[in-house]
This record gives C-alpha cells, sequence and structure tokens, in this order.
C-alpha cells in the first residue's frame, strides 16, 4: 500500500513537470495522459515493480520531448518574425506607390480645371478615388496583420475601414459645392453675355463686345448691361407671377373675373371703340399669367422715372447729377451679388427694404393675402418694418430686387432710358414691341392690336430698344 502512495506522489509531479514543459500546445494531451494515470493507479497493478519501471522511462520521454517542442517553437517563431517583416515590407512599398499615384491623379484633376476639361476631369477623379480606396485596404490588411479579434474588434476595425471613405465624401460634398457657386457665376456670365450678342445692333463689332463684355460691365454702367438686367427682371416678373398664380388657383379664385378686372383697368378712353375676337374666359383659361403679369408689372415699375420710387422727396439727381450717377452704379455693383433675403435681415429698413415694403403692400391686396393664405401675417410684418422668411415673400424679393438693380442702372446711364408703354388698342410695331405669345412659323398674322400690355419698354441713349411685352389680340 505504501508503493502506491509512493508510485501515486511520483505521477503527480511527473505530471507538473509535463504542464511545465508544454503550457500551451500539449494542455488537452497532458489532461488525457493525468485521467489515464490516474485511472491505472487506482486499479490494483499485481506487478508494481514493472509499473515504476515504465513510469520512469515515461518521464524521461516527456522531457526528451518537451526540449524538441520548445526548440521547435523557437524556429517557428524566427520564421513567423522573418516571413512578417517582408510582408510589412511589401505593404509599405505598396502604401508608397499608392500615395504617388495619387498625387500624380490630383495633378491631373487641377490641371484639367484650366482650360476646362469635363472627361480629364472625370477621368482624373476617377483615379483619385480609387487610389483612396487602395489605400484603405492597404491599411486594412495592416491592421488584420498587426492584431486580430473578433466581435466589437471586428465592428471597430470596420468603421476604421469606412472612416476614409466617409471623410473622402465629405471632401467631394464640400467642392460639389464649390463648383456649384461657381456654375452659378459662369451661368450668370453666358447669360449676360448671350443678352449682349442678340441685343442692339448685331452687326458691328459683335465678336469685340463678347471679348470685352465683362471688362465693360466692371469697369462702367453701359446700355448692354441694362438690357441683360431687363431679361432678369423679365425672367424674375414670369417666376413670381407663375407662384402668385397657382396660389390663386388653389383658393379657387375666379381667373376670368380677376382678369376682366385687369383689362378694366388697363383700358383707357381711347382704346374703348376696339373690340376683340378672345374673350375674357379664353384669356383666363390659356393666358391669365400675361394678365396678372400686366398687373403686376404695372404696380412694381410705377414711380420708376423718380430717383426713389417717390418714396421720398430726395433730388439729388438733379442738384448734382455726376455723383449720383457714380454712387448708383456703385450700389449695383455691391447689390448684385447680394441675397435680397439676407441683406433685408441686416438692414431691413435700407432703401431697398423700403421699396420692396411699398411695393409689396401696392401688390398684394389684404382680401388676397387673408384669401391665399388664411391671415394677414405677412402683411403684419411688412407693415412693422419687417420682411418674412416665407416662399412666396422670397419670391417677390427676388423680382423687387431685379427692379432695384434695373433702377440703380438706369439713373447711372447718361442719357438716362426713356421708358414707353403700350395702350390697349394700339397698333402693332415690331420694332418697339413683342408678343409674349409665341406665333407658330415666326410671321406675325395682319391686324394683330395690343390686347393688353405686359412689361414697359426702354429707349437707350446709344439708339438701341429693349422692346415693350404686350399681348396681341386680333381686331375685328
Amino acid at each position: 500500500m505504501a508503493t502506491k502512495v509512493s508510485n501515486f506522489s511520483d505521477l503527480i509531479q511527473r505530471v507538473a513537470a509535463s504542464c511545465l514543459l508544454h503550457p500551451l500546445a500539449t494542455a488537452r494531451q497532458e489532461s488525457g495522459d493525468v485521467d489515464a494515470v490516474t485511472h491505472a493507479v487506482i486499479e490494483e497493478d499485481p506487478d508494481e515493480e514493472e509499473y515504476y519501471e515504465y513510469n520512469n522511462s515515461s518521464e524521461d520521454e516527456v522531457k526528451e520531448n518537451g526540449v524538441k517542442d520548445v526548440e521547435k517553437s523557437r524556429r517557428m517563431t524566427r520564421v513567423w518574425n522573418n516571413g512578417e517583416k517582408k510582408e510589412m515590407v511589401t505593404l509599405m512599398e505598396e502604401v508608397f506607390e499608392a500615395v504617388v499615384e495619387m498625387k500624380k491623379a490630383y495633378v491631373r484633376l487641377q490641371e484639367a480645371h484650366c482650360p476646362w476639361d469635363p472627361e480629364r476631369m472625370r477621368a482624373a477623379d476617377v483615379a483619385v478615388v480609387g487610389e483612396l480606396r487602395r489605400l484603405g485596404v492597404l491599411r486594412e490588411r495592416f491592421r488584420r496583420g498587426t492584431r486580430g479579434g473578433g466581435g466589437k474588434g471586428n465592428v471597430a476595425m470596420l468603421r476604421e475601414v469606412v472612416a476614409p471613405y466617409e471623410a473622402a465624401v465629405e471632401e467631394l460634398k464640400r467642392e460639389v459645392k464649390v463648383k456649384e457657386v461657381e456654375i452659378e457665376s459662369l451661368n450668370e456670365k453666358l447669360n449676360t453675355v448671350t443678352c449682349l450678342s442678340n441685343g442692339g445692333k448685331k452687326g458691328r463689332g459683335l465678336s469685340k463686345r463678347k471679348v470685352s463684355c465683362c471688362q465693360v460691365l466692371a469697369a462702367s454702367p453701359a446700355p448692354e448691361l441694362f438690357e441683360a438686367t431687363m431679361s432678369q427682371v423679365k425672367e424674375a416678373s414670369k417666376s413670381f407671377t407663375s407662384l402668385l398664380l397657382s396660389l390663386m388657383r388653389e383658393a379657387r379664385w375666379d381667373i376670368a373675373a380677376a382678369v376682366r378686372s385687369i383689362e378694366a383697368a388697363t383700358a383707357t378712353p381711347d382704346a374703348a371703340t376696339y373690340t376683340t375676337t378672345i374673350t375674357p374666359s379664353v384669356i383666363a383659361n390659356h393666358h391669365a399669367k400675361y394678365a396678372l403679369e400686366s398687373y403686376v408689372s404695372r404696380k412694381i415699375f410705377q414711380g420708376f422715372d423718380h430717383e426713389t420710387f417717390y418714396i421720398d422727396g430726395s433730388l439729388s439727381s438733379l442738384l448734382n447729377p455726376d455723383q449720383y450717377r457714380r454712387e448708383c452704379f456703385t450700389q449695383y455693383r455691391d447689390m448684385k451679388a447680394m441675397d435680397p433675403v439676407e441683406l433685408l435681415g441686416i438692414l431691413p429698413t435700407c432703401h431697398l427694404g423700403k421699396f420692396c415694403s411699398k411695393k409689396y403692400l401696392a401688390i398684394v391686396h389684404p382680401k388676397m393675402e387673408e384669401s391665399l393664405f388664411g391671415d394677414l401675417e405677412q402683411r403684419s410684418q411688412v407693415m412693422a418694418g419687417n420682411h418674412p422668411r416665407s416662399q412666396f415673400y422670397g419670391e417677390f424679393l427676388g423680382l423687387a430686387k431685379a427692379i432695384w438693380l434695373l433702377h440703380l442702372l438706369a439713373f447711372s446711364l447718361d442719357p438716362s432710358p426713356s421708358q414707353f408703354e403700350a395702350s390697349r388698342g394700339a397698333e402693332f410695331h415690331p420694332h418697339y414691341m413683342e408678343s409674349v405669345v409665341k406665333i407658330s412659323g415666326g410671321r406675325m398674322p395682319a391686324g394683330q392690336i395690343v390686347g393688353f400690355p405686359v412689361s414697359p419698354g426702354f429707349k437707350l441713349g446709344n439708339g438701341s430698344v429693349v422692346k415693350a411685352r404686350v399681348y396681341l389680340v386680333a381686331r375685328t
């Protein structure tokens, strides 16, 4: 019995020694050996001496195998370290190569801006994004090689991989906003050049005017600039009128009655003898927008011949005309790029603010506003000297600013443009008038007279004419 106890103590020592020699690789194997050996000890072995000799030989084998495993582990570690270094060197070479290629692609992207080449810009942009993605993949490879993990570790790794793409997207969004501003500016310049090339005397010095257009506009007021600004007034008037008409239809207005009221307001005693072959109901259904634009135009151009639209009794244009012309053009250049909503938010009672308030109250009757919006909130704000930030008032400010800029240019020119307007029932004169309704085939039918004026015209100091816009009807 004593021999068995002694053998059991020796067995425990051997298992502990084996665990020390094989801490990781042979843990499961050692556990199995312990169970097997323990089971063998519990059973009574008839030959105890043979059992003891067998255990002695097992201890020697375990020690020998442990030494071999340690040496093998060291050799594998050295091999792995060498492989890791080679992989890291290869990875860094790929990183530097990707950075160099990205720099080259970015240089090509910059070169494509001047001269402007959309195809080259698109190709260079794709190349830059491709190299950024390549760098992201390389970083993911590096992080996978330096550390592993699952669960939260994988989520964190995924976020780190996505981060450069999100940063690139934000940067591209900022660049898109900058490009949109540039495009808007270029479109404005293009519209100005187009208006200049189509207006005035087309046969003389057209190419020179195209080249020096922007320089002339920036240096001093010119009749061509007045024509271009009048085109902007026309577009702003169409936009505001379309919005107003849509609101009237949503409020279930009687459009025909509104057109008859506008026609009655534009009628003159001389035109009372003329009749038309088109009824007001037809005008209301198909061309009510022109009648409504006529109403808006008549209200907003009222007082255009006075330097302040008769807001006050200033006579600066008569007392010191040269200085006043310079001041008007300076105001024009300063205000041209300003947002009227932001400007009036800072200076609500400036001259432009007073002009907007006066014209809004003249165009939008209290009953009209209450019918369109259900209350008089906007009118109350305007009468209090404020400017509402609504879509409707914002559209109105766009038109009011265009009229104000046209007014500043008119008082910047020497001589000032002379304003004229076609009266209802007048004969159509193509040199001074243009029809708001496009005629099919381009040839004006005979016997056309003015049904009602839509917007005034101007005769400029250089002899060119900004035509008055009219709605034509057939004489009976």
